[in-house]
């Protein structure tokens, strides 16, 4: 994964550096929102990484699912990434996108799983937290794994806290046969 956020880099960062000349970065966040969205579908990213598919007429018909969310940039981008070959580091390019976004804006986006779903104020709590740990805005982003059995895995940047049961007993066991 490290390889394909190396790739993506370049890209996202001429992205950015143009959303910031154009004060266009939430437009831009959301064009790239929507192209890894179509990505996700398994016939589109076969078809992108096809060597064999003619390149332009893939552009033009991707493009074609995208005419109403795309502006011009955004659609010559789309062209730039698939005459490259690399619409496939769509989903790397968001991400970093959204970091330079957040950094640049001083806040944190913080992934948040936890087993149940959390009231208000223990969302605000744990914001609250977060933002002195982190020393930046936090905006949360929280979604339920019941795999988790309890407690709560957050993710912001390259930071993890893992305070859930599932990696509590993770632990234990790796301590235990070791």
């Amino acid at each position: 994964m490290s390889e394909l956020t190396t790739l993506a880099r370049p890209y996202a960062v001429a992205v950015y550096k143009r959303a910031k000349e154009t004060g266009t970065a939430d437009k831009w966040s959301d064009a790239l929102a929507f192209v890894t969205l179509l990505m996700q579908d398994e016939q589109l990213a076969k078809a992108a990484a096809n060597p064999k598919a003619n390149r332009e007429q893939f552009s033009e018909a991707f493009l074609g699912l995208c005419k109403d969310h795309l502006d011009t940039e955004a659609q010559n981008f789309v062209r730039l990434l698939i005459r490259n070959r690399r619409l496939d580091l769509v989903k790397y390019i968001a991400e970093l996108f959204n970091q330079y976004k957040a950094e640049d804006e001083g806040y944190i986006e913080v992934d948040v799983s936890t087993a149940f779903p959390l009231k208000d104020a223990e969302q605000a709590r744990l914001s609250s937290v977060l933002e002195r740990v982190l020393e930046k805005k936090a905006r949360l982003r929280v979604d339920v794994d019941p795999t988790l059995i309890g407690g709560v895995y957050i993710k912001a940047g390259d930071r993890v806290i893992d305070a859930s049961i599932r990696g509590q007993v993770e632990r234990l066991a790796k301590r235990l046969w070791t």
